[in-house]
């Protein structure tokens, strides 16, 4: 199956956690790979390290915010990308974190994201895709969608990122 979780709110990498406790309760191996993520930037990088050794990998540069740093964001996307691609053959679950806004930003191709796809349901696994601004052909081929909307959030009132929620 493709799983997507996508939308403007709170939860899209919770979800994708969520999934992997899931797939690893099931004895499922699973691989989990972050895109825009730096190491040691968020409190489940911690776990899932420790869950998944060498098959999680946070291989981010932060969010793209200038131009300039583009090539440095399609260099460290490709990595995680070849990392992804070379775990399918041993995992039955491959999420990645992030992988939208790095489509979303052109930080990869369409074309890039659908081979992919095209390789982990020919070798039979799962995967999970995350991140804002799904476009209309992945919610189409995916088979499971799941929308994040924001309702509220203490952002807006002006609270600060706090560890354990946001990061």
């Amino acid at each position: 199956m493709i799983l997507v979780y996508t939308g403007n709110g709170k939860g899209k990498t919770s979800a994708c956690v969520g999934q992997a406790v899931r797939a690893l309760g099931q004895n499922m191996t699973v691989a989990f790979g972050q895109f825009m993520k730096r190491d040691g930037q968020a409190g489940e990088q911690r776990m899932l390290a420790q869950w998944l050794g060498p098959r999680f990998l946070a291989g981010g540069e932060g969010f793209l915010r200038r131009e300039e740093d583009r090539p440095a964001h399609r260099a460290a996307a490709l990595r995680v990308l070849a990392w992804a691609r070379a775990r399918v053959p041993e995992a039955d679950m491959l999420i990645l974190d992030e992988c939208l806004y790095a489509l979303d930003a052109g930080i990869l191709t369409r074309q890039e994201v659908e081979a992919l796809m095209a390789e982990t349901r020919a070798a039979g696994r799962h995967l999970v895709l995350s991140g804002r601004n799904a476009p209309d052909w992945l919610v189409r081929e995916a088979d499971l969608v799941t929308e994040m909307g924001e309702i509220k959030h203490p952002w807006r009132a002006g609270v600060k990122a706090a560890p354990g929620i946001e990061f």
